[in-house]
């Protein structure tokens, strides 16, 4: 591609995956979020919990100062406490949405704009739809409470056998959430990760061709399929990592397809420019460092290939 990215969309990066640190304490969430904001590779960031309103008031004025646009991301709570919003159980449904409200809470005070959340486990093929129904009236009640914050709230699709086993899941089902959600809040949307597709067995043009009515967000990354190899499932190594499925030539069609069904392009009718984000994990052995000038060779070597014919 001639021109630069920055006239077709943003990039953004996971931020509590490249520094999965954080999480423990190791390391500083302000620092490594200010890692991010500063590199003009980057003009959007997403984050997830920050529980100290200190530490949480920094981000938030370091945000505005680099008028970087943030999501915030509730999976490290939802998976860390197995919140199901699609359980069958009423009470344990409702646990859920309530423990997910103060974070929706401290992404306002984050000036998030979109508040990122996934399914709970597929119940099997039996009572798939009724659990779909549960998690259509949970995400409702979370709608109306992120609306009330001024903020949207939009749904990850995850793998449904290999690693998180989510209900939601493959593009035709997301498709049928979404549909249901818009009917009372048109801003909510779908995230697509062509790592997490990659696990589900779907194809990028078909899929994205499917959900692009609702496409908000996508994610980049890589995945590992066959069981027994290092880093198997849902573990977002770096482009290229051994055993893995997706390098340079599967990013160049993933972006071509961006295209193809208009999430990328001049003019949009919407007028506002999407952002691309990049959801890669250290591997043992790895460092935040070297996955995040991975991420970044890969890109401008893909971005460089795009639509001229290179993949093979």
């Amino acid at each position: 591609m001639e021109r630069h990215w920055d006239a077709y969309c943003g990039l953004s990066l996971v931020h509590f995956l490249a520094f999965p640190e954080c999480r423990s304490g190791e390391v500083s969430i302000l620092e490594t979020a200010e890692q991010v904001l500063l590199d003009d590779f980057f003009s959007s960031i997403e984050i997830s919990r920050v529980d100290s309103p200190e530490v949480r008031r920094k981000v938030a004025e370091l945000i505005a100062q680099t008028h970087a646009k943030v999501d915030f991301g509730a999976h490290p709570m939802i998976l860390g406490n197995r919140l199901n919003l699609n359980s069958l159980n009423n009470g344990e449904r409702n646990n859920a949405r309530k423990a997910l409200e103060p974070y929706i809470d401290q992404a306002a005070e984050l000036g998030a704009a979109r508040f990122v959340l996934l399914s709970g486990p597929d119940p099997g093929a039996p009572r798939r739809t009724e659990a779909r129904h549960a998690l259509v009236a949970s995400l409702q009640c979370l709608a109306e409470y992120a609306h009330g914050r001024k903020m949207s709230l939009m749904l990850e699709t995850f793998d449904r056998e290999v690693d998180k086993k989510a209900l939601i899941g493959p593009a035709e089902e997301a498709v049928q959430v979404a549909e249901e959600l818009r009917r009372d809040f048109s801003d909510f949307g779908l995230l697509y990760d062509m790592a997490h597709m990659v696990l589900l067995n779907e194809k990028p043009l078909p899929a994205l061709r499917k959900l692009k009515p609702y496409l908000e967000h996508v994610h980049l990354g890589n995945c590992v399929k066959i069981p027994g190899r290092a880093s198997y499932g849902d573990s977002h190594p770096r482009f290229g990592f051994p055993g893995s499925e997706n390098d340079v030539p599967q990013l160049v069609e993933f972006i071509e397809n961006l295209f193809e069904v208009g999430y990328l392009g001049e003019n949009l009718p919407n007028g506002k420019k999407p952002t691309v984000g990049f959801e890669i994990k250290p591997q043992p052995g790895e460092s935040s460092t070297d996955i995040l000038a991975n991420l970044k060779w890969a890109w401008r070597q893909a971005w460089a290939m795009v639509g001229q014919g290179q993949r093979a």
